[in-house]
């Protein structure tokens, strides 16, 4: 592990290279901020590093803006400010590099899909240096270092004392920002959202907005998120809306174009998040007395179609 000591400290470090990485790069970097992105991607380090990071602007034409990139977190200087952008298996792996590269009064914050990342990352850095936070802006990578945004939506953080500077940071870079005081509140509103939507779209190949467009696809999107929000009752979890059904249709039609980053997975025959998702809930509705049977089912038949999870 490398020593943080006479190293330059960098103020935002993104944890990721995949799409929403790449988009949350390109925009800090266009609005001036000092951007690094810390990454195994060998092929998307070697193009955000010549190209920048690069995102498809509404009229179809190209914007890069400049980021830097590291291989390793021994090469990084002390960062201020982690962005963690990895899938939910890689989360430890991302724990075990922040710890050498994030600086002492440094904030890492998950933006991560499913259940555990914050307890993860907490684990490994200390509670007090663990933000949580998740993402419904829709983005793909329409090759590597450069995202195709596919529909606009909000940062929502776990309010806490440090949240002001997380917010200023992407607040700069014109993200819609909200802040939810109840943890558990903001997780599992997002988790209902992506049992719903990730496990259809990818199983049938389906982009968020003909998911509701086709009424059999429908129909189990919307059995899926109402099963999702009676575990999450059962957890004695208030959610952030009271129809769920309504919140993930909102969702997808804001995000219509959107191919999930569950899909996309199962396309490049990546390991995929249905573990932290799927998996997730059923394991939450066993402690309940609940079976959740809707989750078993996508949770097997995803883990069926998909590449394990590696170190």
């Amino acid at each position: 592990m490398g020593s943080l000591a006479g190293k330059p400290t960098v103020t935002t470090l993104i944890v990721g290279t995949g799409a929403l990485a790449t988009l949350f790069a390109h925009r800090l970097a266009r609005a001036g901020e000092p951007v690094a992105l810390l990454g195994s991607w060998q092929v998307a380090l070697q193009a955000l590093q010549t190209q920048g990071a690069r995102q498809i602007l509404p009229n179809g034409q190209v914007e890069s803006a400049p980021v830097t990139v590291y291989a390793s977190p021994d090469d990084c200087p002390p960062v201020q400010l982690a962005l963690v952008l990895v899938k939910s298996w890689q989360t430890a792996r991302a724990a075990e590099q922040l710890a050498a590269c994030l600086a002492p009064g440094g904030l890492a914050i998950s933006l991560q899909n499913g259940l555990g990342n914050r307890e993860i990352l907490a684990q490994r850095l200390g509670a007090e240096r663990v933000l949580a936070g998740v993402v419904t802006y829709g983005a793909f990578l329409a090759a590597p270092g450069l995202a195709q945004p596919a529909g606009e939506g909000e940062v929502f953080l776990e309010a806490k004392p440090e949240t002001g500077r997380v917010k200023a940071l992407l607040g700069r870079a014109g993200f819609r920002l909200r802040s939810i005081p109840n943890f558990a509140a903001l997780v599992w509103g997002k988790l209902v959202l992506n049992a719903a939507i990730n496990p259809p779209s990818a199983l049938l190949g389906l982009r968020n907005g003909e998911l509701m467009e086709n009424p059999s696809a429908r129909a189990l999107v919307f059995a899926l998120a109402e099963e999702t929000a009676e575990v999450a009752r059962a957890c004695g979890v208030a959610l952030p809306y009271e129809d769920a059904s309504a919140a993930v249709q909102e969702v997808a039609q804001k995000t219509a174009l959107n191919a999930s980053s569950m899909l996309q997975d199962l396309r490049r025959g990546a390991p995929t998040e249905i573990d932290a998702i799927s998996g997730a809930v059923w394991r939450e509705a066993q402690k309940v007395g609940l079976e959740a049977a809707r989750n078993w089912v996508m949770w097997q038949v995803v883990r069926a179609h998909s590449a394990p999870p590696v170190s």
